[in-house]
């Protein structure tokens, strides 16, 4: 986003501008044979009206600008502006009743050049003001529109978030009700294990990003659930380079993923099934693959990958503004999902 000149660097600009005006006017005043003092006076005199011309164009320009084109106002304030920059130093002047001539036949001599030199400076300060105004209100909008974005990511990944927590709960709660009756010790410690996990979750809530390692505890605690459910059919084999485990991912990012391997890789068999999870960083990239084994006649994954892979590209798409960050394969009846996370 193109940033615009920072208000204390726009008043230095006008206040060396004001003196610059000033130097001329002072130079031009006593080359023209007027004394030191009556020189310095009479510059002093247009500084102050331009100074009070400056903060009242630009205060204008700061509550109303002009829209379409419309400047025939705009022409009005710099005319009468130079009118009161000529006027009110010829009127003090005058005022004093200066012995020396001089000065006054200067005024004089020299009105209308006044005129037009005080309406040219006026009417490029007023098209400067309207300028920087034009750039502040650009970028006012476009930081607007960014806020307004951030919050609609925020929203929409808040729901997602709030659409997988009840999607496990009810599985989990499902299968605690199966064991209840015959197996009234697991269901116990699955009910403990699930209240760990939901506390862990809600806390997570309240940050986007956590270090790899703290994913895959979390990811321990929810496995240690499904395991209750599955048995010994189901395994789980990670393979974690060690300096991956401090890199950054989006909260509760496994998790779905795992569990759409579970899904379609035990649902549908009584035999044993083994998830793996492999991580690595590589050209500032951290690389996460998970596997489970796929049966084509036994398994039909549905179109988008279901609720739980599209869920995470979505998540990623919001996060990391790329669609590409997700892929899926199978080779070998083994359905492979990859994830990418930029690292910064």
């Amino acid at each position: 986003m193109a940033s615009i000149v920072s208000s204390k660097s726009f008043r230095l600009s006008i206040s060396f501008i004001l003196m610059s005006i000033m130097a001329i006017q002072f130079i031009w005043t006593y080359s023209a044979g007027i004394s030191f003092k009556e020189s310095m006076l009479l510059t002093l005199l247009f500084g102050l009206c331009f100074l009070v011309s400056f903060l009242l164009i630009g205060n204008n320009l700061g509550y109303y600008r002009p829209q379409n084109f419309s400047f025939s106002f705009l022409v009005g304030w710099c005319l009468f502006f130079a009118g009161f920059c000529l006027m009110v130093p010829k009127i003090i002047i005058g005022f004093f009743q200066f012995q020396n001539d001089s000065i006054h036949e200067f005024l004089r001599h020299n009105l209308y050049i006044y005129f037009v030199f005080n309406s040219l400076i006026l009417a490029c300060y007023s098209a400067i003001c309207l300028i920087w105004y034009h750039q502040k209100d650009n970028l006012e909008n476009e930081l607007r529109k960014q806020e307004a974005a951030n919050l609609n990511r925020e929203a929409e990944l808040f729901k997602l978030r709030q659409q997988l927590q009840p999607h496990f709960l009810f599985n989990s709660l499902n299968s605690i009700n199966a064991l209840i009756g015959s197996k009234p010790n697991e269901a116990r410690k699955m009910i403990n294990q699930l209240s760990d996990f939901l506390r862990y979750t809600i806390k997570k809530e309240e940050s986007e990003m956590v270090t790899l390692e703290e994913e895959i505890s979390h990811l321990e605690l929810y496995l240690e659930i499904e395991k209750v459910r599955f048995g010994n059919r189901l395994s789980t084999q990670f393979e974690i380079e060690e300096a991956s485990k401090s890199l950054k991912i989006p909260a509760l990012l496994l998790q779905p993923i795992v569990e759409n391997a579970i899904k379609f890789g035990l649902y549908d068999t009584l035999e044993k099934v083994e998830i793996g999870l492999n991580a690595n960083y590589e050209a500032n990239i951290l690389k996460i693959k998970i596997t489970n084994p796929f049966d084509p006649q036994t398994t039909q994954y549905p179109k988008g990958t279901g609720f739980g892979l599209a869920s995470v590209k979505k998540r990623l798409q919001l996060i990391f503004f790329r669609n590409d960050l997700l892929k899926t394969e199978i080779v070998d009846n083994i359905f492979t999902t990859e994830i990418s996370i930029p690292q910064k």
